[in-house]
């Protein structure tokens, strides 16, 4: 098997993307799987364009994209990636859509096809706290999981996608008042059981992940 893992550059004024220096830590040898770690700017469209292009030369079996979700405390699989850009702050190139769908000809929404409650459970028995999420936002997590998902869509049926959203480290919020945060190590020690996760589990858990709200 093979896992295509990216994460985004720092964004959003920040120095350091806990995504990307967790992502570093995710040991290949703590797998049974080939692993292709890919860093992705946080830039809508040339994020796309650069796991499109990791994907069409590795020919992954899975792809997992990880992002920062500053103000989360747990880990968070998405569920689902919406057609829409909504920008509250530029991206890293200045970019501000409002209100764009991402692809013309693309579904209204795509379903992760990872098995996101069974990372949830994998990373729960690291003891760490995680969660299903029911939105991925409008900036560019959401812009890049949809991306990946059209893709898998359109040109490699075979393969699954889907997207996971890590809380702040410590560092991030020294100033910060009332934020939650994990640090680096159990940040990748989650990653690693929801890689885990992936390997072992072809379909979904059937458990509940809801939320009233």
């Amino acid at each position: 098997m093979k896992i295509l893992l990216t994460a985004f550059d720092p964004f959003g004024g920040e120095k350091i993307n806990p995504a990307l220096e967790a992502v570093k830590l995710v040991k290949a040898e703590d797998l049974t799987a080939e692993l292709i770690k890919l860093e992705v700017p946080t830039v809508f469209h040339k994020s796309i364009k650069t796991v499109q292009e990791a994907m069409r030369k590795h020919k992954p079996d899975a792809v997992l994209c990880v992002g920062q979700a500053g103000g989360r405390f747990q880990l968070t699989p998405e569920r689902v990636a919406i057609n829409l850009d909504d920008a509250r702050i530029p991206d890293n190139e200045g970019q501000q859509p409002v209100d764009e769908p991402i692809f013309a000809d693309g579904a209204d929404a795509y379903f992760a096809s990872l098995p996101i409650k069974a990372m949830v459970e994998s990373i729960k028995a690291e003891n760490l706290p995680a969660a299903v999420s029911n939105t991925a936002g409008t900036f560019v997590c959401n812009h890049l999981m949809y991306g990946v998902l059209y893709t898998i869509a359109k040109e490699f049926p075979q393969c699954r996608g889907g997207f996971i959203h890590v809380p702040f480290i410590p560092a991030q919020v020294v100033d910060k008042a009332n934020t939650p945060c994990l640090s680096l190590n159990d940040i990748a020690r989650g990653l690693t059981a929801s890689l885990q996760a992936i390997i072992a589990h072809e379909h979904d858990v059937k458990i509940s992940g809801g939320r009233e709200f």
